[in-house]
């Protein structure tokens, strides 16, 4: 149950920080370079969720 859990709470931050960052790439202003760092740090904060959750093991 504890595992089902943390892959829900992933799948849905997960979703939204990729919607998050998927959003700014629409508009015409902004160019795909722009948006780079933004994809950076949401890979980032994807990586060290998934990290927390399944692999730390500190407790």
């Amino acid at each position: 149950m504890n595992k089902l859990t943390k892959i829900i709470g992933l799948l849905i931050a997960i979703a939204f920080l990729v919607g998050l960052a998927t959003t700014l790439t629409r508009s015409m202003m902004i160019g795909f370079l722009d948006v780079m760092p933004v994809y950076i740090l949401m890979g980032i904060a994807i990586f060290m969720m998934i990290y927390e959750a399944f692999f730390d093991k500190k407790n």
